[in-house]
């Protein structure tokens, strides 16, 4: 998945996860948590299967683990920055 591809929400929940604020259900399908909510499953479907996010630790089934963003998504983040002159 490419970051031009990436809608406001999926931008937003990447957002959350780069701040230390997400948990990533251990589970068959991928389940994140924002400040204790819940987010719209079809967007985390698709950053997680997109590789965008990964859990810091391995868990097992049903632990609520701290999300993170993986490299490749820090690296694609950081080009979108605009560069300051």
């Amino acid at each position: 998945m490419e970051p031009d591809t990436l809608n406001h929400r999926e931008h937003a929940i990447l957002r959350a996860v780069a701040a230390g604020r997400a948990e990533i259900l251990i589970g068959p399908a991928p389940d994140l948590a924002v400040d204790g909510g819940w987010c719209d499953h079809s967007a985390v479907t698709r950053l997680v299967d997109g590789g965008w996010i990964c859990p810091v630790r391995p868990g097992v089934l049903g632990d609520r683990v701290p999300a993170r963003l993986s490299e490749a998504a820090r690296h694609a983040l950081a080009a979108l920055r605009p560069q300051s002159a």
